[in-house]
C-alpha cells in the first residue's frame, strides 16, 4: 500500500509493475536489462496518477515515445532523463530521488534507522563532536552514554575533521552489526564503548511541563509526520494530562509536513468533533477526514506556526483554527496544498507523484498562499539567530512567539 505524503520527506513499500503494453516479448526483455526500466516505470507511475490529467500541456504520450528511443549508457543518464521530464511537468514535489536519496528519506518518514542512538553536534566552544543526548532505550543508553561525552574516534577513525553528517554515516549500519567508538568524559577520562546496531525509533516528538507564573502548561514540539509521529504524540498528551497541566502549547514551527494519516490521527488527539481535511484526486474523487470523537484533550491550546511549517503541519493547524480548537500564533505558513503517492522502483530509487489536491474544513485552498495565523508575530532577525545558535532558548521566555503563546494562554 502506497503511503501518502502532506511534506517533504517520504516513505514507500509499494512496487509497480515495469512491463510496457504493447511490446513484443524480446522488446521487454531488452527492456528489464537496460536502465530504461526505470525510465519507464516512472513514466507509467506519472501517467496513471498525476492530478493533472493535461500534465501542465505536456504530451505525455509522446514524451513516452522520446524516452524510449534514446539509449542510456548508465543509470545516471537514466535518472538526468527522467528528472528532465518530470521538470517539464512543473510540480516540484513530483519528483525521482536516485536509491541513495530514497533511502535517506525514507528512514526520516519511517522514524527509523539503523544505528546505536546518539544525537550529536559539534561544540561551539571545543569544536568536538560532542554527544546531546543518547536516544531513550538505545545501545547508547544502556552503555551509560551521556550528554556532553566528546565521540574522539568511530572505528578507528579520528573525528576532528568530520561534520556530524560524516560521523553520522559512520555509525549507522546494518541492523547487528558492530561499531567501536573511543570517547572522553569530563575533558579527561578516556574510554572505549562497543555498540551493536539496532532499529532505533527516532523520536518525533520532544514535551516538558513548564510553570508558567501560576498556570501548568504543556509544550510539545512536533517535529515531523513520521510513522511513528502519533503513537508518540499519544504519550506525550497522556504524560502531561497525568503531570495536571491547565493548558498546551504545540509547536510546529519547522516542521516540513510528513505523512497525511499522521496528521489525520494528531489531529483527532485534540479535536472531538469537526472536519479535518478534504482531498480531490483527478477524477474528482473526494474524500473527507473528520474528528471521530476520540480526542485526549479539551485543555485550551495554541498552535506556533512559521513560514517553514508546510503541509500536513498546515492540514494540523488549519484543522485546529476552522474549528476554533486552537489559536495560531506566528508567521504565515508554507502554502503547499498537495498530497504525494510514493514508489519503490525496481533498482531501489523512488518516485514521489502529486496525486491530489488538499482544502481546509473552511474549503480554503492553502497552495502557495499558506495559513495567516490568528495572532500574527514574526522574529527578528537578531531573535531568530540567538534562537538557532542556543537552541535551548525555543519554548521559553526569550522566545517571543512561546511568550505571546503563554500570554494568550494566560487570559483563559
Amino acid at each position: 500500500m502506497d503511503r501518502l505524503l502532506c511534506g517533504s520527506a517520504i516513505a514507500a513499500l509499494s512496487t509497480v509493475s515495469v512491463l510496457a503494453p504493447g511490446m513484443s516479448p524480446s522488446a521487454s526483455a531488452a527492456l528489464e536489462d537496460s536502465p530504461k526500466t526505470v525510465v519507464d516505470e516512472v513514466w507509467q507511475i506519472v501517467n496513471n496518477e498525476y492530478v493533472d490529467r493535461s500534465f501542465n500541456s505536456v504530451d505525455w504520450q509522446a514524451k513516452r515515445q522520446e524516452l524510449l528511443s534514446k539509449n542510456y549508457p548508465s543509470k545516471e543518464q537514466a535518472y538526468n532523463a527522467i528528472r528532465a521530464a518530470l521538470r517539464e511537468i512543473g510540480d516540484p514535489y513530483t519528483r525521482f530521488l536516485d536509491p541513495a536519496q530514497f533511502e535517506a528519506l525514507s528512514s526520516r518518514t519511517f522514524g527509523e534507522l539503523s544505528g546505536v542512538g546518539i544525537r550529536m553536534e559539534i561544540d561551539k566552544k571545543t569544536k568536538v563532536l560532542t554527544v546531546v543526548e543518547p536516544i531513550e532505550n538505545s545501545p547508547a543508553t544502556q552503555a551509560d552514554i551521556r550528554p556532553g561525552d566528546q565521540i574522539l574516534e568511530i572505528d578507528g577513525k579520528v573525528t576532528a575533521k568530520m561534520t556530524v553528517e560524516e560521523a553520522s554515516e559512520l555509525i549507522r549500519g546494518e541492523t547487528g552489526t558492530e561499531v567501536r567508538l573511543k570517547m572522553a568524559r569530563g575533558g579527561s577520562k578516556i574510554f572505549d564503548v562497543i555498540l551493536t546496531r539496532v532499529q532505533i525509533e527516532l523520536p518525533a516528538v520532544r514535551y516538558t511541563l513548564k510553570e508558567e507564573g501560576n498556570k501548568r502548561v504543556g509544550y510539545i514540539k512536533l517535529e515531523e509526520f513520521t510513522s511513528h509521529a502519533a503513537e508518540q504524540m499519544e504519550r506525550a498528551i497522556v504524560k502531561l494530562n497525568n503531570d495536571k497541566v491547565e493548558a498546551f502549547v504545540l509547536d510546529l514551527r519547522g516542521n516540513p509536513g510528513g505523512l497525511l494519516f499522521a496528521s489525520v490521527d494528531i489531529a483527532r488527539m485534540w479535536m472531538e468533533t469537526g472536519t479535518i481535511v478534504r482531498t480531490v484526486d483527478r477524477k474528482g474523487g473526494d474524500r473527507q477526514f473528520a474528528a471521530n470523537r476520540t480526542a485526549l484533550t479539551n485543555l485550551p491550546l495554541v498552535v506556533l506556526v512559521d513560514e517553514y511549517s508546510a503541509s500536513a503541519s498546515e492540514i494540523l493547524a488549519g484543522a485546529l483554527k476552522d474549528s476554533g480548537r486552537a489559536t495560531i500564533v506566528g508567521n504565515r505558513t508554507y502554502g503547499k496544498g498537495a498530497v504525494q503517492s510514493v514508489h519503490t522502483l525496481s533498482d531501489g530509487s523512488g518516485l514521489v507523484v502529486t496525486i491530489s489536491r488538499y482544502y481546509l474544513p473552511s474549503g480554503a485552498d492553502i497552495n502557495k498562499r499558506g495559513i495567516t495565523p490568528d495572532i500574527q508575530l514574526g522574529l527578528t532577525a537578531e531573535q531568530q539567530l540567538r534562537l538557532t545558535s542556543d537552541p535551548s532558548l525555543v519554548g521559553t521566555g526569550h522566545d517571543p512567539q512561546y511568550a505571546r503563546a503563554i500570554s494568550v494562554l494566560s487570559r483563559r
